[in-house]
């Protein structure tokens, strides 16, 4: 059901990037829109993790860090080959997926989330990251976000310059101003959509992966708060990245690329067959101090 409601999503957006298409140039409008998503989805389908992890300024790790050696024990877990690890530097506790497909695969986790979590919790963590490459989502949330990213273009283009086409298979002009206005608006709902029914996949196959629904639900727990909180330059470079991350990067409720965050743990908490775990002390933004936490890149370490 997952799939196919991704699939008609998808497809609405496609149609609402050839509709605005037409609206400012008539068929040929409409056709010269297809050519441009079928064009750059080609472009992000070859590029789109180095792009993601550049735009992110990630650093890869080896098999000589104990992070890289957990991602690798919960990849053999999920049948899946072994991704790329990456490193972040930033306070912002988040952690993503990229890559076209298994075989192609990264996942990166910032040094925030590596210092606020344990062990447990990063490995539930990194094992919802390993249930999007599992259900290949990495690829269809690139394609959403191009597409969302050009109809946004294509609608300031439509602003500045104006529609084009002759005046025989010209829209109403009123009609085409409106779909300017609207449709970006309208592709963030679309993309919110899909990003949202994909969040609730990854969790559920990422507590099968852990085998432990519990951490990934307590992981949750401790850095929704402070990811919502603390400044993310890159999302505010590129607001399409906030769909990336695990939890809510910046971003309100209601225009959130991701499920509530209660609801995602209650789910979680189902299949574990217990009650919510309450909520942190902690809860707002944390203070980093002197001396650093325990983190998934060495365990042990106090």
């Amino acid at each position: 059901m997952n799939g196919m409601k991704t699939a008609m999503l998808l497809a609405a957006l496609t149609a609402l990037f050839m509709g605005l298409g037409y609206m400012l140039g008539g068929t040929g409008g409409a056709i010269i829109a297809l050519l441009v998503a079928a064009g750059m989805n080609l472009f992000t389908f070859w590029n789109a993790d180095s792009i993601v992890l550049k735009m992110h300024n990630a650093r890869e790790v080896g098999p000589e860090s104990e992070f890289h050696r957990l991602v690798a024990e919960l990849a053999q877990r999920a049948q899946l080959p072994m991704p790329r690890v990456y490193v972040i530097d930033t306070e912002a506790p988040n952690a993503f997926a990229t890559g076209r497909d298994p075989d192609h695969a990264a996942v990166a986790a910032t040094t925030g989330l590596l210092d606020m979590l344990s062990r447990e919790e990063v490995a539930g963590v990194m094992a919802h990251e390993l249930g999007h490459v599992k259900n290949r989502d990495t690829l269809v949330m690139t394609m959403v976000a191009t597409i969302a990213g050009a109809i946004s273009m294509i609608a300031n283009f439509g602003m500045f310059f104006g529609h084009m086409g002759n005046s025989e298979d010209r829209p109403n002009p009123m009609a085409a101003i409106a779909a300017m206005v609207m449709a970006p608006f309208a592709a963030m709902i679309v993309q919110m959509a899909i990003s949202r029914t994909r969040e609730y996949g990854a969790d559920k196959a990422g507590a099968e992966i852990s085998g432990n629904p519990r951490a990934l639900a307590s992981a949750l727990q401790k850095i929704a708060g402070p990811a919502a909180h603390l400044r993310n330059p890159t999302v505010e470079r590129n607001p399409a990245a906030a769909q990336l991350y695990i939890v809510p990067s910046s971003v309100s409720d209601l225009f959130s690329t991701h499920p509530a965050t209660e609801k995602r743990i209650a789910a979680l908490m189902a299949m574990d067959g217990g009650a919510v775990p309450p909520r942190p002390a902690m809860a707002s933004v944390p203070r980093r101090s002197a001396t650093r936490g325990r983190s998934a890149l060495d365990p042990n370490r106090r």
